[in-house]
């Protein structure tokens, strides 16, 4: 060891309670609690990465008996138990650490800052610097020239002019300050009456804690009568608060230089823990060979590889392009492979000075067109909706579009964070990816794909080829062992060029109407603005939460909720707001109309004329097949999913979406499909009997409720009723329901005891779907579709409640999603083997929107009745609204 080396020791117990208050709930696949797990291994990596240390240890504490709880047996005795769904995870995090080669440092009878502070004592003495990567104040008391703190989630370093700072005392006098102010967090009483603030005042003018005890007297009034009386007491909390620098601590400095980290192991825990980005991140080695892969330039090899995928039947394409827009993406290359560890690049739009011959794209293209266009030759890709949107601009519908490895992916694992190949492949084949940036670069300088050499492009595109190849032939078997096969290839995998043509068909916008709105929006927001200040004690400004939080309640001194004073100043969410306009504070309403409004006018009216395509004078939404849990398709870019339907400003947003010239939008909705799923999953006589006779459901569950004739509910009582249904649906509880009716827990619980008393059927099928996701750690849907509970068995009681909400309501959402996908199979199926000229446009949670000719409107509305109605087979029979008008808001 050397003078100039620096020893890092992280305060691992300290980080431990940090990551796991830090961190929102996380969970791995099987369940087991992540987040304190997944907040240290990233700290661990920050730290790493940042500070490049040359030597590094992770110090924990071992129980809570040490020998100062033996001098005071109520020191730490305020603190809570560790919470339940931390104890699992302190093994895991001491694996993590070993698992990076990092020495773990612990000792019964001691703190882990008795052996930080024993430890840096020594590497003092030896010259050597030392950084202690803590979060904790009391570990100021050892900062030296040669030792200073660094704070990883504050980015801060402290050395003695920072513990000067805070506790305004040098820091072997930081002691002395806790021994007089005491320390809430360890219990450590101090003197009663004294603050830290009074603590370093007395210090600088007395010079130390015995100085002061002994010159008690000389201290007047309150002050000087508390340090007589509690002298022993400041004496005893000086020597809890000293951390013990010569703790018999058995270790070698040789053991704490850095070495590199077993890479398998951290491999094995980030998959069994889920970590997916962190597994991508580590994996650093190229486990697929380019040996094999070659570049076609030329028209021989062309003819040669085409025979080679014709006789293999089934092969893996990937597109390399001008632009992630398909609507604006032109082909620079093609790459495909059959076999394993093999793969061709077809270069056709490489453009840089220098660059090597190539095929153009009209001769590759028309080589592989009879291939592409081949229903039964099969086509892999990952993310292929994307290839084939820009070859179905440059002219080649492909068919046989067999698998898609993402699409694969999120079946086997529906609450996986991502399924894109960089993750995938390092998951599945310990394979780190050559990443986009590392072909194009970054920033100002960043290429285009058509600038990146040939060679390199070369290997880059036939990677991503070999690996969705290689994904395949993985996820197939799996998905067969899972029973997930007939989902996969006869619902999801069909519905990939449905969605693409969908995408690329986009919806016309009434850009004139969007713009006038955005400017009434404006209006009426300067209005609400004015209203709002108007009964402000103050100006302020209207878009800031802290700014509006401190106006509500420390200058109005409105009520606050439980809980609503954050760090940050006061909570000004959704929930606080309504709390207080249902109290007749006129102020919060305002506010409420305010962001809502908003929000509306930047996130549709001002942002969708953005999104128009300057190619097709439309906007194009993607829609997302991997990204719910339940199997819900989910659109972005712009996100339709949230347009409002029950105001008057969302009705106005779907009256800018409106039909060509000569044409009518359609819109098809089926109605209370979630209901009527849950009658037939769950046999309900009450609810099958009831949809059976289509009888009004909401109608007929008020007059159970409330024991009334059907023609004897009021309007008030079956919005009551509707509000009971779905809340079923989704788990409520008496206390939510109560808030959203308006009335109290008493009473909404008796609306649900009297539900379900003539619901049992429903009753016993919800309780059974808890018990199923106990058993299984999964729930299904009606088509087999296996939707992950991973929290179903947590120790922490709210997050177990979480999960049993969703064991009820996964099976329906997922059903609904079920069905309506299978709908738009069908109704696919019999535009195209009719010949109609009418388009599926939009999909909206359980409404399709079409884009029909004026002379096919009666054969539309007849069609896809028909279709969505028997796109599955119930027990109750499944009705759907269909309505057309020249937008959507009169077609809906």
């Amino acid at each position: 060891m050397t003078a100039a080396r620096t020893l890092f020791l992280i305060d691992g117990s300290s980080y431990i309670y940090r990551a796991y208050y830090a961190i929102r709930h996380l969970s791995s696949p099987a369940g087991f609690p992540t987040n304190a797990l997944y907040g240290f291994t990233q700290m661990l990596l920050k730290v790493l990465k940042d500070r490049q240390p040359e030597h590094l240890a992770v110090v924990f504490d071992v129980g809570r008996k040490t020998f100062r709880t033996e001098l005071y047996p109520d020191y730490k005795a305020n603190r809570a138990a560790m919470p339940e769904d931390l104890v699992p995870q302190i093994a895991p995090i001491k694996e993590m650490v070993r698992a990076f080669a990092i020495p773990v440092l612990e000792l019964e009878g001691f703190e882990a800052d008795d052996i930080i502070g024993t430890i840096a004592r020594d590497c003092e003495e030896l010259g050597m610097r030392v950084v202690v990567v803590t979060g904790d104040k009391d570990l100021m008391q050892i900062v030296s020239d040669r030792v200073t703190l660094l704070d990883t989630m504050k980015d801060k370093v402290s050395g003695v002019a920072e513990v000067h700072e805070r506790f305004g005392v040098a820091p072997e006098q930081v002691v002395d300050v806790l021994g007089l102010a005491g320390d809430t967090s360890d219990n450590i009483p101090g003197v009663p009456g004294i603050g830290e603030k009074t603590a370093t005042k007395l210090l600088q003018e007395f010079g130390s804690l015995d100085e002061l005890l002994a010159r008690a007297a000389e201290v007047k009034g309150k002050n000087g009568e508390r340090l007589r009386e509690y002298a022993d007491q400041a004496r005893l909390s000086r020597q809890l608060a000293t951390i013990d620098r010569r703790v018999p601590v058995a270790y070698r400095l040789d053991d704490f230089a850095v070495s590199r980290p077993d890479n398998r192991r951290l491999a094995e825990l980030f998959k069994e823990f889920g970590f997916t980005t962190l597994l991508k991140e580590l994996t650093s080695a190229a486990t697929l060979s380019s040996e094999s892969y070659r570049t076609i330039d030329n028209e021989e090899d062309l003819r040669s590889l085409v025979a080679e995928l014709a006789a293999a039947v089934t092969f893996a394409v990937d597109l390399e392009t001008t632009s992630l827009n398909p609507l604006e993406a032109e082909i620079v290359g093609i790459s495909v492979s059959c076999r394993d560890h093999e793969a061709s690049y077809i270069p056709v739009g490489h453009r840089y000075l220098g660059a090597p011959p190539q095929l153009s794209p009209a001769t590759a293209l028309a080589a592989l067109a009879p291939l592409l266009t081949a229903a039964d030759v099969r086509k892999v890709g990952q993310n292929i909706k994307y290839d084939y949107q820009v070859l179905r601009r440059a002219g080649v519908a492909m068919n046989g579009v067999w698998c898609d490895t993402m699409v694969a992916s999120y079946l086997l694992n529906p609450v996986r964070s991502g399924h894109g190949l960089d993750s995938l492949a390092a998951e599945h084949l310990d394979h780190r990816m050559i990443s986009y940036s590392e072909v194009t670069g970054t920033g100002k300088g960043q290429l285009n794909f058509a600038q990146v050499p040939v060679e390199k492009a070369a290997i880059y595109s036939c990677e991503d080829s070999d690996a969705t190849w290689l994904l395949q032939r993985l996820f197939l078997p799996r998905l067969e062992n899972a029973g997930l096969s007939r989902l996969f290839f006869e619902l999801e995998m069909p519905l990939v060029p449905i969605l693409a043509e969908m995408e690329l068909a986009g919806v016309k916008l009434d850009l004139e109407l969007l713009a006038g709105l955005s400017g009434r929006f404006g209006a009426q927001l300067a209005e609400l603005e004015q209203e709002i200040l108007a009964l402000a004690p103050e100006p302020f400004n209207v878009n800031s939460p802290k700014q509006l939080g401190e106006i509500l309640f420390d200058r109005l001194k409105l009520p606050a909720g439980r809980k609503t004073k954050t760090k940050t100043g006061w909570s000004t969410n959704v929930e606080e707001l309504e709390r207080l306009a249902e109290a007749g504070y006129a102020i919060a309403a305002y506010i409420l109309q305010y962001r809502s409004l908003a929000k509306l006018k930047s996130t549709y009216t001002d942002a969708l004329p953005k999104l128009v395509s300057p190619v097709t004078g439309r906007v194009h939404t993607s829609y997302n097949q991997t990204v719910t849990n339940t199997g819900r398709l989910s659109s972005s870019e712009p996100n339709l999913q949230n347009i409002p339907v029950r105001t008057e400003e969302g009705r106005t947003i779907r009256r800018a979406f409106v039909a060509e010239e000569g044409h009518l939008l359609l819109s098809a909705d089926y109605s209370q499909i979630e209901l009527r799923v849950l009658a037939h999953l769950s046999e309900d006589r009450v609810f099958c009997d009831a949809f059976a006779r289509d009888e009004d459901i909401h109608t007929r569950t008020a007059a159970e409720v409330f024991g009334l004739f059907p023609e004897m509910v009021t309007a008030e009582m079956r919005r009551q009723a509707k509000t009971i249904n779905f809340g079923v649906i989704y788990g409520q509880g008496a206390f939510s329901l109560a808030k959203e009716l308006g009335v109290t827990t008493r009473v909404a619980k008796e609306f649900i005891d009297n539900y379900f008393t003539r619901h049992a059927g429903a009753r016993a099928f919800l309780d059974g779907c808890i018990r199923t996701a106990e058993e299984k750690g999964y729930v299904t849907t009606l088509l087999g579709r296996k939707l992950p509970i991973p929290d179903i068995k947590s120790t922490n009681g709210n997050i177990r409640a979480f999960a049993q909400r969703n064991a009820i309501n996964y099976p329906i959402q997922g059903s609904a999603a079920d069905i309506i996908k299978a709908a738009m199979l069908r109704v696919a199926e019999r535009l195209r083997r009719e010949g109609l000229r009418s388009r599926l446009i939009m999909q909206v949670h359980d409404e399709l929107v079409f884009e029909v000719p004026e002379d096919e409107r009666l054969t539309m509305e007849q069609l896809v009745r028909h279709e969505m109605e028997h796109a599955v087979s119930l027990r109750v029979p499944l009705l759907v609204d269909v309505n057309c008008g020249k937008n959507w808001s009169e077609a809906h």
